[in-house]
């Protein structure tokens, strides 16, 4: 997406390889004009596959991911990252590693949000080590619900994540896709 390229280069800051910083438009600071486009974007790719429900890791894909589930006109659930006193029970959980923060985390999802019938198009913002995805493919799949795909802000791809996702046989869309990156070097890749 020329769009979020063109914004990445303007504002995002590359502090080595491996990290990106887009505090001033996605995750921080929001830029809403761009957040729906994204999400309308996402929600184009994935438009007439019998997408249910949209699903997201908390906290940074949510704007898009509201945009997505409004274009697609379908609900949109929020997976938790922290332990909240009112999901208590009847969750699905699994652990999940962060890398980018180096902490473990249990991902959680109250079970009355998905059912077998549900067909998903998870929405995240950044896909490195694909740690975060697999994660809600994981709970999804714990549920019996099948998955649409996944749709990302922003690919790191000179990282495992999309081969991770689609050995599991899933449909990766990328927005944006970083084939090198480094302190003031930031090189996408266009298929």
């Amino acid at each position: 997406m020329k769009l979020l390229e063109e914004k990445i280069l303007a504002e995002g800051h590359a502090l080595n390889e491996s990290i990106l910083k887009v505090d001033s438009f996605i995750n921080h600071q929001v830029d809403p004009q761009l957040m729906y486009e994204m999400g309308k974007d996402i929600a184009d790719h994935f438009r007439g596959q019998g997408v249910t429900k949209v699903f997201t890791i908390e906290s940074s894909g949510i704007a898009p991911a509201v945009y997505a589930a409004q274009e697609l006109g379908v609900p949109m659930v929020i997976l938790k990252k922290q332990v909240s006193k009112t999901l208590k029970t009847d969750v699905w959980q699994t652990q999940v590693t962060s890398f980018t923060k180096g902490v473990d985390y249990e991902l959680t999802m109250a079970k009355n949000y998905i059912s077998e019938n549900d067909h998903i198009l998870i929405v995240d913002d950044f896909l490195a080590n694909g740690e975060a995805a697999t994660g809600a493919v994981r709970l999804i799949r714990k549920a019996h619900a099948t998955i649409a795909g996944i749709g990302i802000l922003i690919e790191k791809s000179f990282q495992p994540g999309r081969q991770k996702l689609e050995e599991q046989g899933l449909d990766v869309y990328s927005l944006a896709r970083i084939g090198k990156m480094d302190v003031d070097l930031i090189e996408f890749i266009h298929e």
